[in-house]
C-alpha cells in the first residue's frame, strides 16, 4: 500500500497490519502518530502505546487478576499503534502476553508497529525462536511494510543547522 493510502480506513477495517521499519531518526514514530491521528479523525478508535509500556500494563493486569478485562479493551480498539517494537528485550512472560494481544487481534483488528529491528533480529527481543516466529507471522500476514530508511532526519537537521 502506498503511504498516501495510510489515512484511508479501509486497511484498518480489514484488520490488516502495518509495519514501519527503519533506523532511529527516520520518522517511524512520527508516521505512526500521524497515521493514528488520521484514523481517529475518521471516527475509528485508536490506541498509541510503546511496546514496553503495553507489556508492563499486561503484566500488572495479570498480577492483579484483571488480564481478561484489559485484553478485551485492547481487542476492541480498531487500530493499535505499538511504537518502539523490538527496542527492549522482553522476558518470556512479557513476550507471551504480547503474543496474546497479536493473536486476539489477528485478522480482526489492525495493528501497526514501528521498529528499528530487522525481522532477523526479532528473536533477540522475544527470547524464544518459536514465539518470535509466531509473532512475526501474525504481524506480517497481509501487512503493509514501509521501510523508512537508514538516514536520521535528526542528525541531518543538526548538520543543516550547523552548516556541516
Amino acid at each position: 500500500m502506498p503511504a498516501s493510502d495510510l489515512k484511508s480506513t479501509s486497511w484498518v477495517r480489514e484488520g490488516r497490519p502495518l509495519v514501519l521499519i527503519g533506523d532511529s531518526g527516520t520518522g517511524k514514530s512520527h508516521l505512526l502518530i500521524g497515521v493514528g491521528t488520521a484514523i481517529a479523525e475518521a471516527g475509528l478508535s485508536v490506541r498509541y502505546i510503546t511496546t514496553q509500556a503495553l507489556v508492563n500494563e499486561l503484566a500488572e493486569a495479570e498480577a492483579a487478576r484483571r488480564l481478561s478485562s484489559l485484553m478485551a479493551r485492547y481487542t476492541k480498539v480498531d487500530l493499535l499503534c505499538l511504537d518502539e517494537f523490538g527496542y527492549a528485550n522482553l522476558d518470556k512472560k512479557g513476550a507471551k502476553l504480547l503474543f496474546q494481544i497479536f493473536t486476539e487481534r489477528e485478522e480482526r483488528k489492525a495493528t501497526a508497529v514501528a521498529t528499528n529491528s530487522p525481522f532477523a533480529e526479532w528473536d533477540k527481543t522475544f527470547g524464544d525462536r518459536r514465539l518470535c516466529a509466531a509473532i512475526a507471522d501474525r504481524i506480517t500476514f497481509r501487512c503493509s511494510l514501509i521501510q523508512t530508511g537508514t538516514e536520521s532526519y535528526r542528525l541531518q537537521a543538526t548538520c543543516d543547522e550547523r552548516s556541516i
